[in-house]
């Protein structure tokens, strides 16, 4: 009986069940090293999205025989450059429409419950339910809207103290993008030639993973936030910078951050001129076809071949367990793990048929 593959997948999952249990009675002994991993998590995460952002230039300043210290520092003054530019020229009239649209929301909410007490109103066959429906909308729709205004302006705030306490991730930035390809070298000398030939491939994996998800999704957010800003200045839609800024970062989410990043310029057209929440909704369809269409094939590729409804389940959990960080790296964690599991499963069958041929 023990030979049997239902015995033997009984006794994994009980062992797998008993090492669970195991290690949660003795979390204390962790809580150094998770302490520890909670604090260099951040400016490791900010400094790897940089290395692989930064790592294209580095190759090519380096095929121009260009020494690496001085590739690294040419891309440090990169960085600073584009930083200057942003707060020079794109964060004062950001901030400018921001403060107008903060400003301009208790206008907006007047509105708002104006417009959904005429029609409620001129309508004669309400069901009643409905009717209830839209009282408690209009008795609640201040203090929803004020509790919305306070968590992006808590979440602004967040995202401010965030950035000041990554101030070491220029140290690890330098560091991946001067030794960064020696670490798999280094790991390699301690293990067996079939052991380190794996692990070679399984980080090119895991790396091209990566490099796909990271670059990918950057240059899509890019590319859709520049064409929502051309169209949204074309219809002369007001805070145009700052609703294509919003849907440029709302794009860092897959698959739903496009949905959410046209949620706010809906309203502000609303607003503005009800005749434009049309234009609205064609200039994101026309963005979302150009990116679905000629960005993300030539871009992302097929890299991480994903199910829509996988990426749809894993959001809506991580946002659930970790909140906005969730939504961002739910999908790169996963394709990451998918990746490791993948190449596992498949050394494990090469060994399978290895072991059949003999």
């Amino acid at each position: 009986m023990i030979h049997k593959k239902w015995f033997q997948t009984l006794v994994a999952g009980i062992l797998a069940s008993l090492l669970i249990l195991l290690l949660h009675e003795i979390h204390f002994f962790f809580a150094p090293f998770f302490t520890y991993l909670g604090a260099i998590a951040l400016p490791l995460i900010g400094g790897g999205i940089l290395f692989y952002i930064s790592r294209p230039v580095l190759h090519f300043l380096e095929n121009y025989k260009i020494p690496r210290l001085l590739a690294i520092l040419i891309i440090f003054l990169l960085f600073i450059f584009v930083g200057f530019l942003i707060t020079q020229f794109i964060a004062p009239i950001a901030q400018q429409q921001f403060s107008r649209l903060v400003n301009n929301m208790p206008r907006m909410i007047d509105m708002l419950t104006e417009t959904v007490t005429y029609w409620q109103q001129n309508q004669d066959i309400i069901p009643s339910q409905f009717d209830s429906t839209i009282q408690n909308v209009i008795q609640n729709l201040q203090s929803y809207l004020q509790d919305a205004s306070m968590i992006i302006i808590n979440v602004i705030s967040q995202l401010i103290g965030f950035v000041f306490a990554l101030v070491l991730i220029p140290f690890f930035l330098f560091f991946m993008l001067k030794d960064g390809d020696k670490l798999v070298p280094f790991i390699t000398q301690f293990l067996s030639k079939r052991k380190a030939k794996s692990f070679k491939k399984l980080a090119h994996s895991v790396d091209h993973t990566l490099n796909s998800f990271i670059l990918g999704q950057m240059t899509v957010s890019i590319v859709v936030g520049l064409l929502l800003l051309i169209g949204y200045l074309i219809i002369h839609l007001e805070y145009s910078l700052t609703l294509a800024l919003f849907a440029m970062f709302m794009n860092v989410i897959p698959f739903v951050g496009p949905f959410l990043a046209v949620i706010p310029a809906i309203l502000v057209a609303f607003f503005q001129d009800p005749v434009l929440v049309v234009w609205v909704a064609v200039i994101m369809v026309v963005a979302q076809q150009i990116e679905g269409n000629f960005v993300s094939p030539n871009v992302m590729g097929k890299a991480l071949n994903i199910h829509p409804l996988t990426i749809i389940t894993l959001i809506l959990a991580a946002g659930s367990l970790a909140g906005f960080l969730g939504l961002i790296f739910a999908i790169p964690a996963y394709a990451v793990i998918k990746a490791i599991v993948s190449h596992f499963y498949h050394e494990w069958l090469d060994r399978k048929d290895a072991a059949d041929i003999k």
